[in-house]
C-alpha cells in the first residue's frame, strides 16, 4: 500500500497516479501509526479521488519524535570516506563494527517538493546525501534482529542534508559544534514523496537508489550493499532507546556526496533522490 499525506488530507494510491483521498482524520501518515495503525488505512471510505501530479504533497511523517541518522552502512561510501582520511594524513582511522549513529531534530523534516534552505549560518558547504528511510510503526525496545522487522510501518525516501563545515569542526574535537546540529537545520530532511507499507517489501530489500544535482548523476547503488541490514539497524537502535511509532531512521548514504568532490549544493540548484519502489524527492535549493 501506497500512502501519501496531502493537502486534502490522507490518500491511498489505489491506481497508478490516482490518489483516493479517505475519510480519516489524521493530519498525517505519522498520525495515523501512532493512533489506530495503518489497517485503518487500508479500509477507510474514499472520499474523492485526485491526481498525484495535482496534488500538494507533505511529508508523511510531519514531526517524527526522533530522526536517527546512520552513518558509513553502504560499502562504497565507507571506502571513501577511508580514502579521505588517508588523504588528510589520517591513515589509521578504521570502521566501526557497530552501526554508526546520530540523533537529529525532526523539525528538520521537509517535504517532498519544499525548498533546502541554506542556514545564514552555514550556507556555504551544505551538502545532500540520497537515503532510504525507515519508518517505525509501533514501539521496539531491546528487539532481537528476527522480530525487528515486524515493527517497520513502511519505507520512504529521505535526502540527510549537513551543513559540512560544522559536522567538520565536531569531528575535529570543536565543544561548540555536533554532528547532529549540522543535521538538524530546518528543512534539512526532505522526506517522501509517500510511505510504501512493509508489506510490499522483503526484510532485506534490493531496491535502486540515486541522487542527481541538476540533473548530473550524483550517487547510486543498490540497498543490498548495506553494510548493516534494517533489521540489523532496528536491532541495535532499539538497545539504547525505545524505537516509537513514527520515528524515521535514515539508513545511510551510498558514495558521491558533495564533501568528497568539494561539489556544495548552491541557492537553484535542484536535488533529486530516487529509490526503485518508492518514488523521487525533488527539492530546490534556496538562500534563507
Amino acid at each position: 500500500m501506497r500512502l501519501y499525506t496531502t493537502d486534502d488530507g490522507l490518500a491511498r494510491e489505489d491506481r497508478s497516479g490516482v490518489l483516493a483521498v479517505l475519510d480519516l482524520p489524521y493530519a498525517d501518515v505519522g498520525a495515523l501509526v501512532r493512533g489506530p495503525g495503518l489497517d485503518a488505512a487500508r479500509t477507510a471510505r474514499t472520499l474523492r479521488e485526485q491526481a498525484i501530479d495535482q496534488a500538494i504533497l507533505r511529508p508523511p511523517v510531519a514531526r517524527p519524535g526522533k530522526v536517527l541518522i546512520v552513518g558509513l552502512n553502504y560499502g562504497s561510501h565507507a571506502e571513501e570516506a577511508l580514502e579521505m582520511f588517508a588523504a588528510l594524513g589520517q591513515p589509521g582511522i578504521t570502521l566501526p563494527s557497530e552501526p554508526n549513529l546520530q540523533v537529529t531534530a525532526g523539525s528538520a523534516v521537509t517535504g517532498p517538493a519544499d525548498p533546502i534552505l541554506l542556514p545564514a549560518v552555514a550556507a556555504e558547504q551544505v551538502d545532500y546525501e540520497g537515503e532510504v528511510a525507515v519508518v517505525i510503526g509501533t514501539p521496539a525496545s531491546c528487539v532481537t534482529i528476527d522480530q525487528a522487522w515486524r515493527h517497520v510501518a513502511g519505507l520512504t525516501v529521505v535526502n540527510d542534508v549537513s551543513a559540512r563545515d560544522i559536522q567538520r569542526r565536531a569531528m575535529t574535537g570543536d565543544p561548540t559544534a555536533s554532528i547532529g546540529i549540522a543535521k538538524s537545520f530546518d528543512t534539512f530532511k526532505p522526506l517522501g514523496p509517500c510511505l510504501v507499507t512493509a508489506d510490499e517489501f522483503t526484510e532485506t530489500p534490493d531496491l535502486a537508489i540515486r541522487t542527481r544535482v541538476n540533473g548530473t548523476l550524483r550517487q547510486e547503488d543498490r540497498t543490498s550493499s548495506f553494510i548493516h541490514s534494517i533489521p540489523e539497524l532496528i536491532a541495535h537502535l532499539s538497545r539504547y532507546q525505545t524505537l516509537e511509532p513514527g520515528d524515521v531512521i535514515c539508513t545511510g548514504t551510498p558514495r558521491g556526496a558533495g564533501v568528497f568532490s568539494g561539489s556544495y549544493l548552491r541557492a537553484g540548484d535542484l536535488v533529486e533522490v530516487e529509490v526503485e519502489g518508492i518514488g523521487v524527492l525533488g527539492n530546490r535549493v534556496v538562500r534563507a
